[in-house]
């Protein structure tokens, strides 16, 4: 065997627990390197050009800037993390009210008494067809 062959023993067990711990941190890393900047383009109270600059320094020196941007701003980013995800709750929330008012669900008793005799006034049912549909009403639905 002339040429370097690597056998599954040549590989002992501990490297291969660096291996799988350096790979961990590479992903934590890009994942801490991505909330970084979602949260430097998110922050309202930073101007146009402090946004640039903490972006220039995130890309330029990234884990320098990454680590003075946590170290500087860190308190703040969950903050505005929950801040965000309660005004998307509540925009959630308004939409599923808006939502069911306008489906005109299951209408009262009252509601629908009421339309009755609209209909009745107009002349376009008798009273004996109204005293049914109101018997109808008055019953509720399955009984």
């Amino acid at each position: 065997m002339s040429g370097d062959t690597y056998l599954a023993y040549d590989y002992p067990l501990l490297s291969a627990f660096w291996t799988m711990l350096v790979f961990f941190l590479w992903i934590m890393w890009f994942v801490l390197l991505f909330r970084v900047v979602v949260d430097i383009l998110r922050d309202d109270h930073l101007s146009g050009w402090a946004k640039a600059g903490w972006l220039v320094f995130c890309v330029v020196l990234p884990f320098l800037g990454v680590f003075v941007y946590v170290i500087a701003r860190g308190k703040n980013m969950g903050r505005r993390e929950v801040s965000q995800a309660r005004e998307q709750q509540q925009a959630f929330d308004s939409y599923v009210r808006e939502t069911a008012k306008g489906t005109g669900g299951p209408s009262s008793s009252v509601d629908e008494l009421a339309r009755l005799s609209e209909i009745r006034a107009r002349g376009d049912i008798t009273d004996e067809e109204f005293a049914k549909a109101k018997q109808m009403v008055l019953s509720g639905p399955g009984r």
